[in-house]
């Protein structure tokens, strides 16, 4: 979707039609995007009591955010979208981030089933690994959707130190 400097808290994207639509109207994003990460962390604790699962974890494939909604039976899913490209470039930055990581976690995750000569067989091992490494990057994603990033996930390496720097000689 090609937008023209789409701008939050105006035209399509006043607060009151974003909140409607359930897309935070502050950052412009909406936690329906969680619903994807949410799925295959559900398939990944359910391996040790349902080996079968593996199967649905295999399928299972990133999407990014517009691909998501694109796909999506979310009523608004052109307002998301229109949403997301408004977003604050650091908040889009820092969710891209913590997706990237779930990403490449289910990942390997994905090739340890695939190498595996019986699955039911490292699925606890799987289910752990879900539950510490990957559900707490879903719940840090939310916050990012919600507006909370700690300062040290937005700021650059050596931006401090400039600063300090910088303080010294004003």
């Amino acid at each position: 979707m090609e937008c023209v400097n789409p701008v939050l808290g105006a035209g399509d994207l006043a607060a009151e039609r974003l909140e409607q639509a359930n897309i935070n109207a502050q950052t412009g994003l909406a936690t329906d995007y969680l619903n994807h990460f949410n799925e295959v962390m559900m398939l990944l604790e359910m391996l040790p009591d349902m080996p079968d699962c593996a199967e649905d974890v295999l399928e299972w494939g990133p999407l990014d955010y517009e691909g998501h909604f694109e796909n999506s039976t979310f009523k608004d899913k052109q307002l998301a979208i229109l949403a997301y490209f408004a977003a604050p470039s650091h908040l889009r930055e820092h969710l891209e981030t913590q997706v990237a990581e779930i990403n490449a976690l289910v990942g390997q995750i994905q090739d340890q089933l695939r190498a595996a000569t019986d699955p039911a067989m490292i699925a606890a091992e799987i289910a752990d690994k879900a539950t510490h490494e990957i559900k707490p990057l879903i719940a840090a994603a939310g916050a990012v959707i919600h507006g909370h990033v700690e300062p040290e996930a937005t700021q650059h390496e050596g931006d401090g130190a400039q600063a300090e720097i910088d303080a010294l000689f004003a």
